[in-house]
C-alpha cells in the first residue's frame, strides 16, 4: 500500500473523532492553526501509532545500540542530508553555506568512512542548521499557510508539506535500486531519529498537541530567518556530540 492511500486510510479513520476531540480541547484558537479540529485527531492518531510501535522499538534500540555507534548512525544519515543542505543552499543563494555543506560531504564521505566519523567538523566545516525545500519556498516569498498534521508524518505546513516530495527526491537513500536495502535504510533512519527525540520528551508540559504546535512552528521560524529570532524549543539540537 502506498504512502498515500495510507495517508487516506488514516484520515477516514481519524475523521469521526476530530470533532469530539476538539470539543475537549478548549484551548486558545491559535491563528495558525484554523484546522485544529481535524489537526488534533490526526495527531491523537499518530500518538497512539506512536506508542505502541514506534517508541517502543526506538527504546530498543537505545537500550542495545552503544552509544559511539548511534553517533556514527546518526552521522551517517546526517551526511546523506548534506545533498539537500547543498541545493537548497544554492536554491536560496547563500553560497557560503552550500559551499561548506559541499566540503563536510566529500571529506565525511570519504576520510570519514561514508560519513561514519565526522572529520569535517575538525577541519573547520561545522554542521549547519540545515536546508530544506520548505525554507527554499519561503525565501521564494511563499507564504506558510496553515499548521498541519499528516497521518504518520506529523506536524508542518501547508508550504512545508508541499516541500516534501522535494525533500524526499533529493534524499539519495531514495534513488537505492535495492527495494530491501533501501527500506532497511529508511527503517533505520526513522529509528534512530525517534529515538534522539526520546530524551525532549520530559521537557513537554502542558497540553501536548498545543506545546509539539508551538515547538514546531517557532523552530521553522528560526530555521527559516537563520537564528533571527529566538529558539527556547531547538536550542539543544544543534549540539549534540560527534566524532
Amino acid at each position: 500500500m502506498t504512502i498515500r492511500k495510507l495517508a487516506v486510510a488514516a484520515v477516514l479513520s481519524v475523521g469521526l473523532a476530530a470533532g469530539a476531540v476538539a470539543e475537549e480541547a478548549k484551548q486558545e484558537k491559535n491563528p495558525a492553526d484554523p484546522w485544529e479540529g481535524f489537526n488534533r485527531g490526526v495527531f491523537a492518531f499518530n500518538d497512539a501509532v506512536d506508542g505502541v510501535v514506534l517508541k517502543p522499538i526506538a527504546k530498543g534500540y537505545k537500550a542495545v545500540t552503544p552509544d559511539v555507534v548511534e553517533t556514527g548512525v546518526s552521522n551517517v544519515f546526517s551526511n546523506l542530508g548534506e545533498v539537500g543542505n547543498i541545493v537548497n543552499g544554492l536554491l536560496q543563494f547563500k553560497i557560503g553555506q552550500a559551499s561548506n555543506d559541499t566540503g563536510r560531504l566529500l571529506i565525511n564521505s570519504t576520510l570519514g568512512l561514508a560519513g561514519i566519523f565526522d572529520v569535517a567538523k575538525h577541519m573547520g566545516l561545522e554542521k549547519g542548521t540545515g536546508e530544506d525545500f520548505g525554507q527554499t519556498l519561503a525565501t521564494w516569498g511563499v507564504d506558510s499557510g496553515p499548521y498541519v498534521v499528516l497521518p504518520f508524518l506529523g506536524p508542518t505546513t501547508l508550504r512545508d508539506g508541499v516541500g516534501l516530495p522535494a525533500d524526499s527526491y533529493l534524499n539519495p537513500v531514495t534513488h537505492i535500486d535495492h527495494v530491501p536495502t533501501r527500506n532497511t535504510m529508511f527503517g533505520t533512519d526513522l529509528v534512530d531519529t525517534r529515538a534522539s527525540l526520546l530524551g525532549a520528551e520530559s521537557t513537554i508540559s502542558g497540553d501536548k498537541y498545543t506545546f509539539i504546535r508551538d515547538a514546531y512552528l517557532q523552530r521553522r521560524e528560526y530555521l527559516i530567518s537563520d537564528g533571527q529570532v529566538e529558539d527556547d524549543f531547538g536550542a539543544d539540537l544543534d549540539e549534540e556530540e560527534d566524532f
